[in-house]
Parts: C-alpha cells; sequence; structure tokens
C-alpha cells in the first residue's frame, strides 16, 4: 500500500473489481420530481443547462482519466446534438434513456417500443456509436412492466440498466434480483439492477443519485466496498448533470419534498464525485455487461412475446 496515497481502499486491492459509471443525461425541468408541475410542452421555453452540465461532467471524468455511459435522453439528442458528439468523441458510451423521461408503465407495449425504437435512431444518428444499452426513466421497469424486456430484446438491446430492487415510493421492484439476471427465455438480454447494499436482513439504496447526494460519503464508499469485497461484484452507480448544477433554477410550485429531494447538498456534489471516481475503479455499462452477463441468473419473467409477468 502506497502510505502517500489518499484513497487507501483503492491501493489496497491487487486487482480492484471495475465498476459500472453512468449518467442520466435530462436537464433539471424534466426530472420525475417535477413531471406534475412542469409540463413537457413548456419544455421548449425553459432554461436549458444540460450542456454547460455535461461539460463538467466529461472535465471531471478526463481528469480522473475514466470512462463512463451516458443514458441518453432523445429530446436532448435532438435538442443539443453536439453534446452527444461530445460524449461520443471522448471514449463514453451512448446509451438510451427513452425519448421524453415517460416512465415505463404509464406507457402501453406499443407506444413503448416506438419509444425506444425512435430513441435509439436518434442517438445513433447524433453519436456515430451502435446503441446497445437501455435505461428506463426512474428505473421504471417493475412488476408492471416487466413486459418491456420482450421489446428490448426484439429489437437487439444488449443489455438494460432499469432495475432497482427495493422498495420506494416512486419506483422499485423488492424481489428482483442484486445482480445481473437474464428476464427472457431464450434471450441473450441481461438486465443488470442498480447497487444495492446488504445491512442484515435490510436492503439499502446505495447506487448514487439522490442517495449519493444526501448521504454522508461514508455511506457510499462503505457500500460499493461491500459489493466489491463480500459479493465479489461490480457496483452500478449514476447521477444526474443537473446534480451538478446549484445554479439551477428552482420550481417554486414543487412540493416540499420533491424541493428537497431536488435541490439538497447540490453545491456539495462535483467534490463528492471526484472523490468517487478517484477512489475505486469504474468503466462503461456495456463493458460491464459483456462481463456480468457470462455470470447473470436465470430470472424468467416472461418468454419472448409473452408480454407479462409469469
Amino acid at each position: 500500500m502506497n502510505a502517500e496515497s489518499p484513497f487507501p481502499f483503492k491501493d489496497a486491492i491487487s486487482e480492484p473489481i471495475v465498476n459500472g459509471l453512468s449518467v442520466d443525461v435530462e436537464d433539471w425541468f424534466q426530472v420525475g420530481a417535477f413531471e406534475e408541475v412542469i409540463a413537457r410542452s413548456d419544455w421548449d421555453s425553459l432554461d436549458a443547462r444540460v450542456e454547460g452540465n455535461v461539460d463538467r461532467i466529461l472535465d471531471l471524468f478526463a481528469e480522473a482519466d475514466v470512462s463512463a455511459t451516458f443514458f441518453t435522453l432523445g429530446w436532448v439528442a435532438k435538442h443539443s446534438p453536439h453534446v452527444i458528439r461530445r460524449i461520443a468523441d471522448a471514449g463514453h458510451e451512448v446509451a438510451s434513456h427513452g425519448l421524453d423521461h415517460a416512465r415505463v408503465f404509464t406507457l402501453e407495449p406499443s407506444q413503448f417500443a416506438e419509444d425506444i425504437r425512435v430513441t435509439r435512431e436518434i442517438l445513433e444518428d447524433v453519436s456515430g456509436q451502435a446503441v446497445t444499452g437501455y435505461r428506463a426513466p426512474s428505473f421504471s421497469i417493475d412488476l408492471r412492466s416487466a413486459w418491456a424486456f420482450d421489446a428490448l430484446a426484439e429489437q437487439g438491446y444488449r443489455y438494460s440498466s432499469s432495475v432497482a430492487p427495493i422498495v420506494h415510493d416512486h419506483y422499485g421492484w423488492r424481489d428482483a434480483p442484486r445482480f445481473a439476471f437474464r428476464p427472457i427465455q431464450g434471450a441473450e438480454l441481461v438486465e443488470i439492477p442498480v447497487t444495492t447494499a446488504q445491512f442484515g436482513s435490510r436492503r439499502l439504496a446505495a447506487g448514487g443519485g439522490g442517495f449519493f447526494r444526501v448521504l454522508p460519503y461514508a455511506f457510499s464508499r462503505w457500500a460499493i466496498a461491500q459489493v466489491n469485497r463480500e459479493d465479489d461484484r461490480p457496483a452500478v452507480f449514476y447521477f444526474h448533470p443537473w446534480e451538478v448544477d446549484p445554479e439551477q433554477p428552482r420550481v417554486g410550485n414543487a412540493s416540499l419534498r420533491s424541493k428537497l429531494r431536488h435541490y439538497t447538498n447540490l453545491e456539495k456534489m462535483a467534490g463528492k464525485l471526484r472523490k468517487l471516481v478517484c477512489e475505486f475503479e469504474w468503466g462503461r455499462m456495456d463493458a460491464l455487461a459483456e462481463i456480468e452477463a457470462r455470470r447473470a441468473i436465470e430470472f424468467p419473467v416472461s418468454p419472448v412475446g409473452g408480454g407479462g409477468v409469469r
């Protein structure tokens, strides 16, 4: 161990596990917390800040010499194509986050199939990359919408990272596996859930976002170390560009709960991220999916074309 290292945990592991680093690319007005108070029809008239925020993230990743996956809204790619090209040119993966942040369980199967088809077409045209990964807005693949895996498999997506195996008031599939699983019989599609940690019999959300901003950094450090050491698996971490932007506009008519979730510790986020990306090993989700597919468990929720949970 290097006694001068500020991050002894990283140096203590001879071959550290490479974790999945991801960014859900959406602007401050497109988040689930404000979907009841900001109409989609108003998006074009609002102060778009995603470009500057993505640039800050790209600079941070370049300083730390890490690669990541940017799950991107088709809406953002259409309105700011140069941002997506910068992401791709920097060596990061561009993947789908759906067209306009509609939660999967609010869509009919045919609507969802069209959503992921159109979004993929936009992203591939703008980025010049093949899009093989998908993350549902607000981790909205759960028991209500497990049929979505059929459409992803049928359209050739290699992996999804759309399940949060916890209980939460906005999302969650408590009984889903904590680690990679195959949701469809006879298909190659693999689902890689966002990270949870185990504390006794309790399963704790530990994959980033608001939990990372609000809770002490030591919690995330402990959780990722637990997953790497005790479970011998990579962690999956995510955050959003608006989370590094403490100067963003405030939504006055949102609920107090939504405001607390959205605005708490924005000014601390960049510093915590810098610490995190330096302390652990990180890589793109497509690379992680290739490795995890070899030990994904079978957890069939629907045969191909079955359209429902069995």
